[in-house]
């Protein structure tokens, strides 16, 4: 039986866009939770530098082996929605951008020739910034499409600067007439180093919004809770790094009072029914 639901696509891409490796992480325990099958690699050959990101070497039975890098297309179902969903796993190129995004949405649009609606492009990231580890890591969720915003309640971007290839991606995504969004999640700038279990953990549970169904974070939510004992420990052995996580909690306490409101409370409760239920 052939799916007609909008395809919606997750995208995420090691490098700039990926603080911590959470954002690519988070994609990839979709793809493994669905059985994704790829469908489309593209060649590394035109879009990357390979004294930038090398190819690297491998040794098994069958001696050595090259892996280049490189971006791959993946398809999966979502087993409560029975919605299809394309996952784009790879590094941020090196160059010809344009080219690029173009090759990833031709396949994203043959994908969707049976189906009804405009796919929905979901760029998926994660950025070094001033938050402590100790408090629910931050994660946005915007859009530009005036129809997005209304259906998941987001708001425009502010965002004036540099970008990386997410925001390329999802632009002109709009540009083609397709639905598109960005999910991004603050990373501790201080514990960079991945993997960051804790923003991926919050990222996964942002894409429950966008997906409508729950994902399975058992293993992640103890993994994040590792994490951050581990962290936890490294700053007691450090006054100054102590102090400083201590202010950045005051910042973000003070910041975000307003935020324990009876709205972001049934949000959370909607997401514990969600997971009690998958049917839901």
């Amino acid at each position: 039986m052939t799916d007609l639901k909008p395809i919606l696509v997750l995208a995420a891409f090691e490098g700039w866009n990926d603080a911590g490796n959470a954002a690519s992480d988070a994609v990839a325990l979709v793809a493994t939770a669905w059985d994704a099958r790829t469908v489309a690699t593209l060649d590394p050959e035109d879009y990357y530098d390979f004294q930038v990101n090398r190819p690297m070497v491998t040794r098994g039975d069958a001696g050595a082996e090259l892996a280049w890098p490189s971006t791959r297309v993946s398809v999966a179902t979502s087993p409560v929605t029975g919605r299809r969903v394309l996952l784009v796993q790879g590094i941020e190129p090196s160059m010809r951008w344009r080219q690029y995004t173009d090759a990833l949405l031709d396949v994203v649009a043959q994908w969707s020739g049976e189906a009804e609606g405009v796919p929905t492009v979901v760029g998926v990231g994660a950025l070094l910034a001033d938050v402590p580890h100790t408090r629910p890591i931050p994660v946005q969720s915007t859009s530009d499409d005036p129809a997005v915003q209304e259906s998941l309640g987001l708001d425009a971007s502010e965002y004036v600067g540099p970008v990386g290839i997410i925001s390329v991606l999802t632009h002109l995504a709009a540009q083609r007439g397709m639905q598109s969004l960005s999910v991004w999640a603050a990373v501790p700038h201080y514990v960079a180093q991945p993997p960051s279990p804790k923003a991926t953990l919050a990222i996964v549970s942002a894409l429950e919004e966008v997906l409508s169904e729950p994902l399975p974070v058992a293993d992640l939510v103890d993994e994040a809770r590792a994490w951050q004992r581990g962290v936890d420990e490294l700053a007691e052995e450090d006054p100054e790094i102590s102090e400083y996580v201590q202010q950045l909690e005051e910042a973000k306490d003070t910041a975000e009072l307003p935020e324990a409101t009876g709205e972001a409370i049934a949000r959370e409760f909607e997401r514990y029914l969600r997971r009690r239920d998958p049917g839901r």
